[in-house]
């Protein structure tokens, strides 16, 4: 069986740095996984990302030792046994606000009889090896995102269940619930309270927090906090900064105007 790489940097007391990949193309996942990110987060949820690519980007992500990731769309137990079918070795499940919630990503994220999982793991074989059903139970990480109110009431309770490996925060669904204003950096004092709150109470349940970040910057801020798994841009956007450097650079002294890059959650 594969190692799963980001069970390893936590056990070893390190912070993966993620990087998140918009963009439905096996060539840009593969080169993105080129660049030596600890784990590539393939994104479902929001964006352009369907099935059949989402195989082809893991495809391309398995030429590396990059950990291949998928936030799913939503918590759906079909979707989420094709993923790790696929081959994905962690899955972040959206809006995850009870304990039931919580319990239902665990079970269809393992196999019996921890779990309900369906058996046919089909492509994870090929990436991670034929013992893969002996071990996958305990290589998978499953990952709770923590982005609102509800959520927030019922923290507690969530982050007991057996079997969830790390909470993740989306920082402008979180901020939104508690009508603050949708950002990943520089928070509101409501909503960065609650971020602090849920870290904490991370740390005491013995869970992995995570978090989307704007920069670079606040990603190293919150790893001195204690995150263990920070996301920093994307494929799309780091695309698009990219391209107005370089235009801006072209450009200066000009009286072209520079257009403003389109910007996204993600």
């Amino acid at each position: 069986m594969r190692a799963n790489r980001l069970k390893e940097i936590w056990q070893s007391g390190g912070a993966a740095v993620n990087g998140w990949l918009a963009i439905p193309n096996g060539f840009a996942a593969e080169t993105m996984a080129h660049q030596g990110w600890d784990t590539l987060t393939i994104d479902m949820q929001h964006g352009v990302v369907d099935y059949q690519a989402m195989v082809s980007m893991l495809q391309a992500i398995s030429t590396t030792a990059t950990v291949p990731v998928v936030r799913v769309p939503w918590l759906e137990p079909g979707v989420i046994m094709k993923t790790l079918d696929a081959g994905a070795y962690g899955v972040i499940c959206p809006m995850v606000n009870t304990r039931e919630d919580a319990q239902k990503l665990v079970a269809y994220s393992h196999y019996a009889p921890r779990g309900t999982r369906s058996f046919g793991p089909v492509r994870a074989l090929l990436y991670s090896g034929a013992d893969y059903p002996a071990h996958a139970n305990d290589t998978i990480v499953t990952f709770a995102m923590i982005e609102t109110a509800q959520a927030l009431d019922n923290l507690d309770a969530i982050m007991s269940v057996e079997g969830l490996d790390a909470v993740y925060i989306g920082p402008s669904d979180l901020s939104l619930s508690l009508g603050c204003r949708p950002v990943f950096d520089g928070l509101d004092p409501k909503a960065q309270q609650a971020v602090d709150h849920i870290l904490e109470r991370a740390k005491a349940h013995g869970l992995v927090a995570g978090i989307h970040n704007g920069t670079p910057e606040s990603a190293l801020e919150r790893i001195a906090k204690g995150f263990q798994f920070t996301t920093v841009s994307s494929d799309a956007r780091l695309m698009a900064a990219g391209s107005q450097q370089i235009l801006q650079t072209m450009r200066a002294g000009s009286t072209t105007a520079v257009p403003a890059p389109a910007s996204g959650a993600y």
